[in-house]
């Protein structure tokens, strides 16, 4: 297994994004200014793209891990890789729909609740958005901040 930057062709692995931002003009806003990152077990199984967003503060804007691979630690690992690849990073921020699955999985990462944006998925996507049965109405941002950092 292993872990790699993709420095081209990023839309090659849309179909993977899409599992975690079903919108694809909502992941061409960040995608080219993004990092992204692969991880490799015989094929893609989990892809992630990461924005600097100030100094210090990196943001997760998408991490998919494939449906049969889920549940795994993928995702975890992930995380932790692009935590420790930046090593300016003081907080990662990453947002998501206000669910207890998306929240318990970020919670075992290691983030806390930072703050939320009221209205998001309403007023930023072009249909209503579902995630486990629930629409998705708020974006919660979660952080995680390196000790000593911020």
């Amino acid at each position: 297994m292993k872990i790699r930057k993709v420095m081209h062709n990023k839309k090659e692995y849309m179909e993977l994004l899409l599992l975690a931002d079903e919108q694809e003009d909502m992941i061409d806003r960040y995608l080219e200014r993004g990092d992204m990152f692969v991880l490799e077990d015989g094929g893609v199984l989990a892809e992630c793209v990461v924005t600097r967003e100030g100094d210090g503060v990196y943001e997760l804007k998408n991490i998919a891990v494939a449906p049969d691979c889920q549940r795994r630690g993928y995702g975890k690992q992930l995380i932790e890789f692009a935590f420790s690849y930046y090593g300016d990073c003081e907080r990662m921020l990453v947002g998501t729909g206000d669910v207890p699955s998306s929240l318990g999985f970020y919670h075992s990462c290691g983030f806390t609740e930072s703050h939320r944006v009221k209205n998001f998925f309403t007023d930023h996507y072009d249909h209503p958005m579902f995630e486990d049965g629930k629409q998705l109405v708020d974006m919660v941002y979660l952080k995680r901040e390196r000790p000593g950092g911020v």
